[in-house]
């Protein structure tokens, strides 16, 4: 990826060469830019324009990460600064492919083109521009210059493309990326061990850090490591300086590179180290002044292969497809496999304000609170107690040098692994901290110890007690050497307790077109338009969004059925999910109610933990019961009612237990639907009901005495009684699903789908000792936040989770009923329709279709999750009183469902999404994205009613 400047004379042969060598939508050529801008290349009054367009879609070029080759003249010095500048601005390299071919051909190429009217003076003048530039174009700052100075050399070039330096997306791993050592060789060596690593040693025993067998303890020094499963270290940096055994370190190090089994990014005390090596004017601090010492006492050839090393390391590292990047301070999205000064002063230095705290030390820019991207950074650089994920990023830091310890991220595990430092190699200028409690502006690579003693065994405890605990508190073990190794259970990207600086929300997250990445619907797209209503809903209406981890999709109808008097049967159900290559349905009655999502908390402890929950009645909420926009659906006090209930049968039930779970969410539906739409029910339905059964009689009345007076109104009288019957079939149709209640008496819930369980995110008790050869702690270990989706479950698992909770508290849970229908066997379809002709014929509202397994994909992607096959009389309160009539039945056939379909299976994709994200504790503003584009998505136009 760069930008491809193109150099010569008019008729040495640019945009010839281009055309062969490169893709024409690569191409951005000047002639082209001014015949768009004023309908003629030859313009070149037109020229400043031309070149703002040019500049303008190279830029769009480059911000995609796409090669952009740009074909013009560019023989003055000035035409090419705004390109390099261009090139700059969005951290791409700029190449020069120069075109220095003799004057003569050039002028006799121009003679032929009846095109180009100036003479040969011009193309002198260019040539002579053009010399007087050949020298400096590195100064200028292109990183390669190619030039071709005879037609046969333009002829018989050929373009070779490379990787940058950093793009290593091919290496998709297992990694195992250990923070800052600063030249603690014995923890480097006792945590590899713990990783699996084998050391391999060298025949000298002299000592890199005073000890009788320089760390090793085998006799030998460390100079590389392997893994048998083929495992590869990533070091993040500042392998140097401080440390008792930097030539170690680096013996180490180096092996390891150049075996193939580590990489290695730059650090900034590598950077500075070089520097001094160079004989450059550098301070001799923070640690600096060891590593020359150390580095001192080696051979020759030893210093000029560290300094070599050093020197090559390069800023950062794109790895796994893009999904993983490493850079010593961190880096943020938009320089992610980029190439510039500041993306390596980034990588190595942070976002530095230019300010300095109280310790006299950089103010670094929180970039990580603000980080959005979607590759995994690992940095270290800024010293923390123990690890933290923060919105994607994780800091593997943890002071080793300082007396804290030395860690390592296993990825894609994504489990930690940390040894404790032997003792306190140096005091620091700032204390470590706890990344809970780090000041608006973080620490910079300068804490201080927290104490000069040697450290113990027991868990590093955090100091802040108002914030979620953190999941990387560190067991102890017994390693080989005697001293405590202590392993960290795995942990996982996780939110914080109270929403915190790394939790806020921006309006940037939601606005705007946006596309939006689903594991199992691919992309949806949010337009603009729907986001802003969605915003106008949520910011109004909606509770606080640390509780909205899902929202409930739309759910279509079956295809519109042709038998007499009805719109939809379950027949077309069947057959549409055969059509999908479904055959194995379940159907489900379905509550006249209302739509309610239910997160559910074991105690309010979890609620605070893991929701930052302080807006309950009694100062701390349990949990929330919110409709399908994200609405509370009844108030605080009644909210804590249910939601003890809930508990109470949940612990009954044993689904705390069995899913080892401190926090459950269920889809479900709370009835009647006067609980919630009681002022919908007044005002448009019973008024309506009402007006009709008050004017109708009369109506009905006078046209029965007119009739008797000979008057022929036959035809008024029939369509009178038959309105009249309907609109007593409409009050009837919406009666049945409207009761009083009173607090929770009267409300009954029917949850029918257990979403999502998990449990919160707990310190790590003390573990048993164990060998260094003990695997790390499974999934769902202390200390880990544990969890999954449960929409993949069959059905039948979720009715039997509903069932039994219904059993725990019959007056308030309902069971859903249900059978299991086989649409291929057309005796199980007909007991299917039969089935559904009872619950309609009783009064119900219908039933819904699913596939027995849940999540079915087919053919042409996810299948519907579920069709709603509504009763006839039910359909009365939706399209009106008369809507049975031939003549609107007649034209309600003609609905289309394409956009309502189309609509389930986004928001289903977008609802799964969240609950990933949700369980896997991704930062809020990445489960929120999901909840509030499935609201986004209700604003289409999608007649409601279907």
């Amino acid at each position: 990826m760069c930008l491809v400047v193109l150099v010569g004379v008019s008729g040495s042969g640019k945009s010839t060469f281009a055309r062969a060598h490169f893709r024409s939508t690569q191409v951005l050529s000047s002639d082209v830019c001014r015949g768009l801008v004023a309908d003629d290349e030859n313009d070149q009054s037109a020229t400043p324009d031309a070149f703002d367009v040019l500049h303008y879609i190279a830029g769009k070029r480059l911000a995609a990460g796409r090669l952009t080759v740009v074909d013009a003249t560019n023989v003055q010095a000035k035409a090419r600064a705004s390109l390099v500048q261009v090139a700059r601005e969005h951290d791409v390299l700029p190449v020069a492919i120069v075109l220095d071919l003799p004057e003569r051909v050039c002028v006799a190429r121009n003679a032929d083109r009846a095109d180009r009217a100036f003479g040969p003076a011009v193309i002198r003048r260019q040539a002579a521009d053009l010399r007087r530039s050949l020298r400096g174009l590195a100064r200028e700052g292109f990183r390669r210059v190619h030039v071709l100075r005879s037609v046969d050399e333009v002829a018989d070039a050929t373009i070779e493309y490379t990787k940058l330096f950093t793009d290593l997306r091919h290496e998709t791993g297992p990694f195992d990326i250990i923070g800052d050592v600063h030249g603690c060789l014995d923890e480097l060596e006792r945590l590899l061990t713990r990783l699996g690593y084998h050391l391999r040693r060298d025949a000298d025993g002299s000592a890199d850090d005073g000890s009788a067998d320089g760390g090793g303890g085998d006799g030998g020094r460390p100079v590389s490591a392997w893994h048998p499963d083929g495992r590869r270290v990533v070091f993040v940096g500042d392998l140097v300086d401080r440390g008792p055994a930097v030539p170690g370190v680096l013996r180490l190090a180096m092996g390891m590179v150049a075996e193939g089994t580590a990489f290695a990014v730059c650090g900034n005390h590598e950077n500075k180290l070089v520097r001094a090596l160079a004989g450059r004017k550098v301070t001799i601090g923070h640690g600096l002044a060891a590593s020359l010492e150390q580095l001192a006492a080696e051979p020759a050839e030893f210093q000029a292969r560290a300094t070599a090393f050093c020197q090559d390391l390069v800023s950062h590292y794109v790895f796994d497809a893009g999904r993983l990047v490493v850079a010593h301070a961190g880096l943020k999205e938009a320089y992610h496999g980029r190439a510039s000064a500041r993306v390596r002063s980034f990588a190595l230095y942070g976002d530095t304000s230019g300010e300095t705290d109280e310790y006299g030390l950089p103010v670094r820019h929180p970039w990580a609170r603000e980080y959005r991207g979607r590759a995994t950074v690992v940095h270290g650089h800024t010293p923390t107690l123990e690890p933290e994920w923060v919105n994607n990023t994780l800091c593997v830091d943890t002071g080793c040098v300082f007396g804290g310890s030395l860690s390592a991220l296993r990825y894609p595990e994504r489990e930690l692994v940390a040894v404790p430092a032997a003792r306190v190699y140096v005091e620091p200028t700032r204390p470590l901290t706890d990344p809970q409690t780090t000041p608006t502006e973080p620490s910079t690579s300068e804490p201080s110890a927290p104490s000069t003693s040697a450290p113990s065994t027991s868990t590093i405890t955090p100091t802040a007690s108002t914030t979620a605990p953190t999941a990387s508190a560190i067991a102890p073990d017994a390693g080989p050497s005697g001293l405590a190794i202590e392993v960290s259970p795995p942990v996982t990207p996780r939110d914080r307790g109270p929403v915190g600086v790394v939790d806020l929300l921006d309006v940037t997250d939601v606005l705007g077109r946006r596309f939006l990445e689903t594991r199992h619907g691919g992309r949806v797209r949010i337009d603009e338009e729907n986001a802003l209503a969605a915003l106008e809903v949520m910011s109004r209406f909606a509770l606080d969004p640390r509780w909205l981890v899902y929202l409930p999709p739309t759910m279509s109808p079956p295809p519109t059925s042709a038998q007499p008097g009805l719109l939809e049967h379950p027949a077309e159900a069947f057959a549409a999910y055969r059509a999908d290559g479904v055959d194995r349905l379940i159907c489900q009655e379905k509550h006249m109610g209302s739509r309610a999502v239910v997160v559910l908390c074991r105690d309010a402890g979890v609620a605070a933990t893991r929701f930052g929950a302080t807006d309950g009645p009694s100062g701390a909420a349990t949990g929330a019961v919110y409709t399908r926009t994200g609405r509370p659906f009844f108030a605080p006090e009644l909210t804590e009612g249910l939601l003890a209930r809930l508990r109470t049968a949940s612990e009954r039930a044993g689904l705390w237990d069995e899913l080892a779970a401190d926090w459950l969410v269920f889809d479900a539906e709370i009835m009647p639907w006067s609980a919630k739409a009681s002022d919908l029910v007044a005002r448009q339905y019973a008024a309506a009901g009402a007006a009709a059964r008050g004017a109708l009689p009369v109506a009905l009345e006078a046209l029965t005495s007119a009739a008797g007076r000979g008057i022929d109104v036959a035809d008024l009288l029939g369509r009178t009684s038959t309105r009249l019957a309907n609109a007593e079939a409409f009050t009837d149709a919406y009666r049945r699903y409207c009761w009083p209640v009173d607090g929770l008496t009267g409300i009954r819930i029917a949850p029918f789908m257990l979403l999502a369980s998990a449990a919160k995110a707990t310190p790590a008790t003390p573990a048993t000792p164990a060998t260094p050869a003990t695997p790390a702690a499974p999934a769902g270990a202390a200390g880990a936040t544990t969890g999954a989706t449960c929409a993949q479950r069959p059905h039948s698992w979720h009715l039997d989770v509903a069932g039994r909770l219904a059993a725990a508290d019959p007056t308030l849970i309902t069971a859903t009923r249900h059978i299991t229908v086989q649409a291929d066997d057309t005796d199980s379809v007909a007991a299917g329709v039969r089935w559904w002709e009872e619950l309609t014929g009783a009064g119900g509202e219908g039933m819904v279709v699913k596939p027995a397994d849940a999540l079915v994909r087919g053919e042409r992607g996810l299948v519907q999750p579920g069709v709603k096959v509504r009763g006839r009389e039910y359909l009365r309160i939706i399209y009106g009183p008369d809507y049975t009539e031939p003549e609107h039945l007649d034209r309600l056939r003609s609905r289309g469902l394409g956009r309502k379909r189309s609509l389930a299976l986004r928001e289903y994709a977008l609802g799964l999404e969240a609950l990933e994200r949700a369980v896997a504790g991704e930062p809020l503003w990445r489960v929120h994205e999901c909840v509030f584009a499935v609201l986004a998505l209700e604003s289409e136009p999608v007649d409601p009613r279907l």
